[in-house]
Protein backbone atom coordinates (compact mmCIF):
# COMPACT_ATOMS: atom_id res chain seq x y z
CA UNK A 1 0.00 0.00 0.00
CA UNK A 2 1.21 3.27 -1.22
CA UNK A 3 1.31 5.99 1.70
CA UNK A 4 -0.71 9.26 1.32
CA UNK A 5 2.49 11.44 1.35
CA UNK A 6 3.91 9.70 -1.51
CA UNK A 7 0.76 9.10 -2.84
CA UNK A 8 0.52 12.83 -3.11
CA UNK A 9 3.70 13.36 -4.70
CA UNK A 10 3.65 10.55 -7.36
CA UNK A 11 0.39 12.50 -7.94
CA UNK A 12 1.76 16.21 -8.34
CA UNK A 13 4.84 14.59 -10.65
CA UNK A 14 1.98 13.66 -12.98
CA UNK A 15 0.09 16.51 -12.92
CA UNK A 16 3.67 18.11 -13.93
CA UNK A 17 3.58 16.08 -17.70
CA UNK A 18 0.96 18.48 -18.38
CA UNK A 19 3.38 21.13 -18.85
CA UNK A 20 4.36 19.68 -21.89
CA UNK A 21 1.45 20.24 -23.63
CA UNK A 22 1.38 24.01 -22.94
CA UNK A 23 2.16 25.45 -26.04
CA UNK A 24 4.08 29.20 -26.11
CA UNK A 25 4.07 31.73 -28.27
CA UNK A 26 7.44 31.72 -29.15
CA UNK A 27 9.19 29.23 -31.68
CA UNK A 28 11.84 26.98 -31.12
CA UNK A 29 15.07 28.81 -33.19
CA UNK A 30 14.88 26.40 -35.45
CA UNK A 31 11.04 27.68 -36.54
CA UNK A 32 9.81 24.04 -36.69
CA UNK A 33 7.08 24.17 -33.82
CA UNK A 34 6.02 26.51 -31.12
CA UNK A 35 7.77 25.72 -27.30
CA UNK A 36 6.31 24.39 -24.64
CA UNK A 37 6.53 25.40 -21.00
CA UNK A 38 8.30 22.53 -19.80
CA UNK A 39 11.76 23.20 -22.67
CA UNK A 40 11.08 26.76 -21.43
CA UNK A 41 11.36 26.01 -18.12
CA UNK A 42 14.24 23.31 -18.82
CA UNK A 43 16.19 25.96 -21.04
CA UNK A 44 15.93 29.17 -18.67
CA UNK A 45 17.23 26.66 -16.05
CA UNK A 46 20.59 26.00 -17.85
CA UNK A 47 20.89 29.27 -19.08
CA UNK A 48 21.00 30.22 -15.69
CA UNK A 49 23.77 28.16 -15.04
CA UNK A 50 25.67 28.97 -17.77
CA UNK A 51 25.52 33.05 -17.56
CA UNK A 52 25.41 33.59 -13.36
CA UNK A 53 28.49 34.60 -13.55
CA UNK A 54 27.36 38.00 -15.06
CA UNK A 55 25.11 38.88 -12.33
CA UNK A 56 25.36 42.33 -11.29
CA UNK A 57 24.68 40.92 -7.53
CA UNK A 58 25.25 37.96 -5.50
CA UNK A 59 23.06 35.05 -6.31
CA UNK A 60 22.04 31.57 -4.79
CA UNK A 61 21.90 29.57 -8.13
CA UNK A 62 20.07 26.59 -6.57
CA UNK A 63 17.59 28.97 -5.22
CA UNK A 64 17.49 30.93 -9.03
CA UNK A 65 17.39 27.21 -10.87
CA UNK A 66 14.50 25.97 -8.47
CA UNK A 67 12.61 29.32 -9.05
CA UNK A 68 12.95 28.81 -13.28
CA UNK A 69 12.08 25.26 -12.77
CA UNK A 70 8.44 26.25 -11.00
CA UNK A 71 8.09 29.55 -12.42
CA UNK A 72 5.23 28.79 -14.75
CA UNK A 73 3.71 25.59 -13.24
CA UNK A 74 0.63 27.51 -12.55
CA UNK A 75 0.11 27.39 -16.52
CA UNK A 76 -1.01 23.93 -16.31
CA UNK A 77 -4.44 25.68 -15.15
CA UNK A 78 -3.77 29.77 -16.06
CA UNK A 79 -2.22 28.39 -19.64
CA UNK A 80 0.35 30.80 -21.26
CA UNK A 81 -0.40 34.24 -21.96
CA UNK A 82 1.44 36.25 -24.27
CA UNK A 83 3.70 38.90 -22.92
CA UNK A 84 2.79 41.56 -25.39
CA UNK A 85 -1.38 40.35 -24.87
CA UNK A 86 -2.33 43.25 -22.86
CA UNK A 87 -5.93 41.96 -23.04
CA UNK A 88 -4.84 38.84 -21.87
CA UNK A 89 -2.70 40.42 -19.26
CA UNK A 90 -5.24 41.79 -17.61
CA UNK A 91 -6.42 39.06 -15.94
CA UNK A 92 -3.16 36.92 -15.68
CA UNK A 93 -2.29 37.44 -12.11
CA UNK A 94 -6.06 36.39 -11.03
CA UNK A 95 -5.71 33.00 -13.00
CA UNK A 96 -2.63 32.33 -11.92
CA UNK A 97 -3.37 32.97 -8.40
CA UNK A 98 -6.06 30.71 -8.75
CA UNK A 99 -4.21 28.23 -10.74
CA UNK A 100 -1.49 28.59 -7.80
CA UNK A 101 -4.21 27.65 -4.94
CA UNK A 102 -5.47 24.79 -7.05
CA UNK A 103 -1.53 23.00 -7.75
CA UNK A 104 0.22 23.82 -4.53
CA UNK A 105 -2.17 22.14 -2.29
CA UNK A 106 -1.59 19.50 -3.90
CA UNK A 107 1.73 18.51 -1.88
CA UNK A 108 2.01 17.76 1.88
CA UNK A 109 2.30 21.28 3.34
CA UNK A 110 6.04 21.64 3.38
CA UNK A 111 6.67 20.52 -0.28
CA UNK A 112 3.52 23.20 -1.21
CA UNK A 113 4.43 25.77 0.68
CA UNK A 114 8.20 25.93 -0.50
CA UNK A 115 7.48 26.16 -4.06
CA UNK A 116 4.64 28.17 -3.56
CA UNK A 117 7.31 30.30 -1.48
CA UNK A 118 9.93 30.11 -4.78
CA UNK A 119 6.59 30.92 -7.39
CA UNK A 120 5.49 33.73 -5.54
CA UNK A 121 9.35 35.65 -4.66
CA UNK A 122 9.33 34.88 -8.74
CA UNK A 123 6.53 36.71 -9.34
CA UNK A 124 7.04 39.79 -6.50
CA UNK A 125 10.57 40.04 -8.42
CA UNK A 126 12.53 41.95 -5.92
CA UNK A 127 14.98 39.34 -4.44
CA UNK A 128 18.54 39.33 -6.34
CA UNK A 129 17.38 35.62 -7.39
CA UNK A 130 14.29 36.51 -8.60
CA UNK A 131 15.87 39.42 -10.69
CA UNK A 132 18.67 37.12 -12.20
CA UNK A 133 15.73 34.18 -12.60
CA UNK A 134 13.27 36.78 -14.81
CA UNK A 135 16.19 38.24 -16.42
CA UNK A 136 16.78 34.59 -17.72
CA UNK A 137 13.01 34.31 -18.17
CA UNK A 138 12.51 37.42 -20.54
CA UNK A 139 16.37 36.22 -22.63
CA UNK A 140 15.35 33.06 -24.31
CA UNK A 141 12.63 34.43 -26.61
CA UNK A 142 14.92 37.08 -27.61
CA UNK A 143 17.33 34.51 -28.81
CA UNK A 144 14.35 32.83 -29.91
CA UNK A 145 13.14 35.61 -32.45
CA UNK A 146 16.10 36.72 -33.31
CA UNK A 147 17.69 33.18 -34.94
CA UNK A 148 14.14 33.03 -36.38
CA UNK A 149 14.14 36.00 -38.60
CA UNK A 150 11.85 38.15 -36.03
CA UNK A 151 9.43 34.95 -34.96
CA UNK A 152 6.66 36.26 -32.56
CA UNK A 153 8.05 39.85 -32.87
CA UNK A 154 7.06 40.17 -37.07
CA UNK A 155 4.05 37.89 -36.69
CA UNK A 156 2.45 40.53 -33.92
CA UNK A 157 4.53 43.48 -35.09
CA UNK A 158 5.69 43.76 -32.07
CA UNK A 159 7.78 47.47 -31.49
CA UNK A 160 10.86 48.11 -30.25
CA UNK A 161 9.81 50.16 -27.14
CA UNK A 162 7.49 47.46 -25.94
CA UNK A 163 10.98 44.82 -26.22
CA UNK A 164 12.88 46.66 -24.06
CA UNK A 165 10.31 47.43 -21.57
CA UNK A 166 9.88 43.48 -21.33
CA UNK A 167 13.54 43.62 -21.24
CA UNK A 168 14.01 45.78 -18.13
CA UNK A 169 14.75 42.77 -15.57
CA UNK A 170 18.02 42.13 -17.75
CA UNK A 171 19.20 45.28 -17.62
CA UNK A 172 19.00 45.32 -13.60
CA UNK A 173 20.27 41.88 -13.91
CA UNK A 174 23.73 42.01 -15.30
CA UNK A 175 25.36 45.42 -17.11
CA UNK A 176 27.39 42.50 -19.19
CA UNK A 177 24.13 40.83 -20.50
CA UNK A 178 22.15 44.22 -20.73
CA UNK A 179 24.87 45.07 -23.64
CA UNK A 180 24.46 41.53 -25.55
CA UNK A 181 20.66 41.80 -25.52
CA UNK A 182 20.45 45.54 -26.42
CA UNK A 183 23.24 45.05 -29.44
CA UNK A 184 21.04 42.06 -30.38
CA UNK A 185 17.77 44.29 -30.36
CA UNK A 186 18.72 47.10 -32.19
CA UNK A 187 19.96 44.60 -34.66
CA UNK A 188 16.87 42.97 -34.82
CA UNK A 189 15.12 46.62 -35.52
CA UNK A 190 17.85 47.02 -38.36
CA UNK A 191 16.98 44.28 -39.97
CA UNK A 192 13.17 44.74 -39.34
CA UNK A 193 12.38 42.26 -37.07
CA UNK A 194 11.02 44.74 -34.62
CA UNK A 195 9.08 47.53 -35.25
CA UNK A 196 11.27 51.08 -35.33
Amino acid sequence: MIKGKLKRDIHFIIELDKMKSILRQTSLIDGSRKENDAEHSWHISVMAMILHEYSNLPIDLCKVIKMLLVHDLVEIYAGDTFCYDKEGNASKEARELEAADKLFIMLDENKGKELRNLWEEFEEGKSNEAIFAAAMDRMQPIFSNYYNNGGTWKKHNIKKEDVYKRMAPIKEASDELWEFVTNMVEDAVDKGYISG
